[in-house]
């Protein structure tokens, strides 16, 4: 509670802005919104891989005498399945940590009275 001073002290220091404290975070909206953009990354990661899967499908098929049909056809659903699986793999990494962090922040800025923002 003794750093608490700090931040008002701070916040009046600046002139011509609005300050504002961020004393608490939604949890919910944070996680919503961390789980979106985690599942944006997982959807790109997701392609990536499937094209590369793909690809490396299509060179053992090429390159292949006809024996190695079961292992590029694995791959290739494999490199599929990362583009369904990685998304939502993703989405709920990032919902579980925006809640968990959002949480930790609010718990934090109990005694450090919060993050000062300079709005210019």
């Amino acid at each position: 509670m003794r750093y608490r001073h700090l931040a008002y002290t701070f916040v009046g220091a600046l002139k011509g802005s609005t300050a504002m404290i961020v004393r608490r975070i939604g949890v919910l909206s944070c996680a919503k919104v961390l789980g979106a953009l985690y599942a944006a990354l997982g959807l790109i990661f997701g392609a990536i891989i499937t094209l590369m899967s793909l690809m490396g499908a299509a060179m053992g098929a090429a390159l292949s005498d006809g024996s190695g049909v079961g292992a590029g056809l694995f791959g290739m659903l494999l490199g599929v399945g990362a583009i369904i699986a990685l998304p939502i793999f993703y989405g709920l990494l990032g919902f579980i940590s925006g809640a968990l962090m959002a949480w930790f922040y609010n718990l934090a800025a109990k005694f450090t009275g919060g993050i000062a923002l300079d709005l210019a």
